[in-house]
Order: C-alpha cells, then structure tokens, then sequence
C-alpha cells in the first residue's frame, strides 16, 4: 500500500491540500485563499468555479512540493465548509449563481416564517436543527425562488445542489462526464433536510421549502472505499486515487482530535468557533440552544452524534480588525497589541456580524463594541475582541453542562486561532479549565486523512488513531474565581445590547 494519505480542506477563506503520512504527521501542504463576496449587507457568497480552480491548484502544488504523484497515496479525504450551498447544471457544470455561504443572512426571512407556521418544532425534532439562515435548506429555497430558471431545470432534473464536499467531488470524480453527486451524512445533517434517524432526505421537510428531492445528492457514509469513488486520470492528482472519506470541516476536526469516546470534546478556532460533544450512537435533542449533529459514520457502523456549538464570528472578527479598522497588518499582530494592556478596561465587543448563532440563535442581533470611554485605545479593542472569541465559547460550553451534565475536565482546541497564545491562556481562564492542543493544530484536514484511510485499511481502527495523537501545549486557568464570574457576568449583559437591532419579519 503507498505510503501517505492526502486531504482536501476546502474552508470559508482558503483551499489547501495536505499529505500525512501513516504516523498522522504532516509532509507538505499548500494553501490559496479564495475571494470574499458580499454584494449587499449580510450577504456572503463564494465564487464555486474559483474554488474548484483553487483545489486543482493546492494538489498540484503540494504533490509537486513533496515529490509525490497519485501513485503514492493510498486515498484521498475532503473535508470543507459546511452549509454553504451550491446550485449547479449537471449537463454544462456551470453553477446558476454564486455559492451562498454559511454565513449570510438573506434568508431570514425564510427561517421567521417556519417559526411562524409552526414548522419549526418538526425541523428541530427530524433534523436536529433550529430554522435560521446558517442551514443549507433556506439557502436553495431562495435561489429557486430568485434565480430565473432554476425552478425549472430543478423540476426537469438539470439543476443540482451540494454543500462544497458534493461540488468538489463531482467535479473530482469527472464532472459533466460521470461526476458522481454524493455528500456524506455529516454534511447532509446541516441541512434541515435530512432525518437523523433515517440518515436520508425527508419528504414533510423539503416540502417546506418546496425543494424537488432529485435535485439533492445520495448520502453515503462518511468513511467508505467505494462511495465516493475515485479521481479521474486527467484530472489534477494525474491518476486514480480512492476518495475514501468525506467529513463537514467540524466533524473532521472531531476525528482528527481522535474524540470517539462519550463527553470528548473539541473546540475549533477558525472563521467561526465549533465545540462538539461527542454524544455516542443516540442523538441527544438540545433544550439549550445547541445542534444535534452527526458526527461520523464509518462504514456500516451506526452513526455517531454530537452537540454542537456554533459561533460564527470569531477568527474573522481578528480579519475585521486587520481588513475594515486596520488596527493591525495581520492576525498575528492581534496578540501582541492586545498584551499592550493589562484587561479590557472595561470594553466588551459582540461580534454578532451575521447575527448570533448558539445559544442564542438571534438573528436579529448585530455587532456591538460597548463600555468604552476616552482612556480606551486601540489595545482594549484588540484584547476585547480575544476575549469575545473566549466568552463566546464559554456560552456555548454552558450550555453543553446544562443539555449534557457533564462537565468538562479539558478542552481539546485546533485551528488557526490557537496559534495566539494570549488567546488560549484568555480561553483557560474564562472557562477555569485546561487548554489543549495537539502537535499537529490543523486537525480537521487529518481528519478527513483519518477518514480516507480508514476506508481502505491504511489505517486498521480507531484505536490506531488515538496513538497518534501527541499534546504540543497546555494552558492552565490563571484567574480567580470572582474575576472569572465578574467577567462572565458583564459579557452576558453586552450580549444583550446587540439584540432586536434588525427587523425580521
């Protein structure tokens, strides 16, 4: 069998591709940012032909940078943002319109009025979800509704939908001749449109949104040697490999922080934060604002669940900083302002650019920087938007206690963020647990590695995985408990300043 595994992570920002080999470390990677469209306020949109492009060209390079061809890996793994959605023509391959991403609002509209006509209660039974503009359904629903023929082609069987994993695979697996239209659970769970009992599309739920069933793709499980099937030779790995494992960007890192066991827990620091639960094999319905999700299917296991937080702002929050303030030249530059002051004095930021996701699913809410005054400087904000990213998590950690009873003992984090250090040492010490982070920090491309190569037996269980993971860094809680509840306890209370801002009908 060859030697490494290589995987896909196909985030909100960037494409990069990455190799590991059989011991979970790192050989080479490659990494391409991706445009940022927002035509109107609250709208985010990808371009899906400059993401493929984007992918074709961090294979490429990362093979080319290793030395490697498709002959030496065993699989290949695709983990991407979730969510966001594509419409695309499977006879020409063009998308109808822009990817509508995880993040924009425009269909909060859609989301109020399922609460309104009672359908929210069997979206959040059937699906795990609650209606809001973060999910994929309301995002389809409005591009048959708004973009001119698309009802029509989706009718006669032309116009397909797919989170990025579906897309990315298609066009993979030979695109207008034979590209497979496939999604792995995990992916499908973000949907409102899928059962997660069943693991399969639900009619009374794509009524709806009055979403024809041909147009959505046939899920697999999440780890499977012949699902997903293989690349095409003339396509950019330059030969067959098997794409053996598909997982949404969260899940991946989940199983790339090897949480198998019941009460594991992970926090992913990136565009948004992600903290999952691993629940085991019967979903748990959340009373406290979270999600219930898959988490991983393997084969013909039973589905594994999880709890889930999702914030949606936090690494970009830093990218605010840097792009519309320009209080820094880049996201490094976030800590070493921020330690230029000793605390906050006294300034809170909420970041609620898209509204508020868990716990609070508020989408009428947006960004607010309060308790500011004439001693504040560019520092406080800085350090106030860590401590957002901090706070926002311990919300989301609360509310796992109350869903779940279990109280965390560490958290496992990976992503981007945890390179700041000031950040992590804020996260230990408004949570009052440990902080810790692997050796290898990008876990949600590994787990999709893990995934793939589980397929095909590079790697022969799941306890194999759990030697491979290594402790780099801990952080250890430094305040006292009164400055912990202090804190807490004015966050709460900025939070409540950014709500009812916006009108939703």
């Amino acid at each position: 069998m060859p030697d490494f595994v290589g995987a896909v992570d196909q985030g909100t920002t960037s494409t990069r591709f990455m190799i590991f080999d059989h011991g979970g470390n790192e050989i080479a990677r490659h990494q391409l940012e991706h445009e940022q469209i927002m035509p109107r306020a609250g709208w985010v949109e990808h371009n899906p032909t400059e993401i493929w492009e984007r992918t074709r060209a961090v294979i490429q390079t990362t093979l080319n940078k290793a030395n490697l061809t498709a002959s030496d890996l065993a699989a290949l793994g695709i983990t991407n943002q979730r969510e966001t959605s594509v419409v695309w023509n499977r006879t020409t391959g063009r998308p109808y319109y822009n990817a509508i991403v995880w993040q924009d609002t425009r269909t909060d509209r859609i989301a109020s009025a399922l609460e309104r006509e009672g359908k929210g209660d069997v979206i959040r039974r059937k699906a795990g979800l609650p209606p809001a503009t973060y999910f994929s359904g309301g995002k389809i629903q409005w591009i048959l509704e708004n973009v001119e023929g698309v009802r029509e082609a989706a009718e006669a069987g032309e116009a397909i939908f797919g989170t990025t994993d579906s897309w990315l695979l298609w066009n993979l697996t030979g695109g207008v001749d034979g590209g497979l239209h496939v999604t792995d659970p995990t992916n499908a769970s973000r949907t409102m449109l899928m059962d997660l009992e069943t693991l399969d599309w639900d009619d009374e739920l794509l009524s709806f949104f009055g979403i024809p069933r041909a147009m959505l793709p046939t899920i697999v499980p999440s780890s499977h040697p012949e699902g997903f099937g293989r690349t095409r030779a003339d396509g950019p790995l330059g030969g067959e490999v098997i794409l053996g494992g598909v997982l949404g960007d969260q899940q991946a890192a989940t199983v790339g922080q090897v949480c198998f066991g019941v009460g594991e827990a992970k926090n992913t620091y990136g565009t948004g934060n992600f903290l999952l639960l691993n629940t085991g094999t019967t979903p748990v319905r959340s009373k406290h604002g979270l999600l219930t999700t898959v988490c991983y299917q393997f084969g013909d296991e039973a589905p594994v669940y999880a709890l889930e937080g999702s914030i949606a702002v936090t690494g970009s929050a830093v990218q605010w900083l840097r792009d519309q303030l320009g209080i820094i030249s880049g996201a490094e530059q976030s800590e070493s302002l921020a330690r230029q002051v000793e605390d906050n004095g006294g300034v809170f930021f909420v970041p609620a650019f898209s509204g508020l996701f868990a716990p609070y699913w508020r989408s009428d809410a947006r960004g607010a920087i309060v308790g500011l005054s004439r001693f504040n400087n560019n520092a406080h904000i800085a350090r106030a938007t860590l401590e957002a990213i901090c706070y926002q998590s311990r919300d989301v950690v609360e509310a796992m206690r109350q869903d779940s009873g279990v109280a965390l003992d560490v958290l496992r984090v990976d992503g981007g963020v945890t390179a700041n250090d000031l950040c992590m040492q804020i996260q230990a010490d408004i949570l009052g647990v440990p902080v810790s982070k692997p050796v290898v920090a990008e876990t949600t491309a590994l787990g999709a590695a893990y995934a793939a190569g589980l397929a095909v037996g590079f790697w022969k269980s799941t306890d194999e995985l759990k030697q491979n993971w290594q402790e780099d860094r801990r952080w250890q809680p430094e305040w006292a408990q009164d400055k912990r509840d202090t804190g807490y306890t004015a966050w709460k209370k900025a939070v409540t300043r950014t709500l009812d801002w916006v009108d939703v009908g």
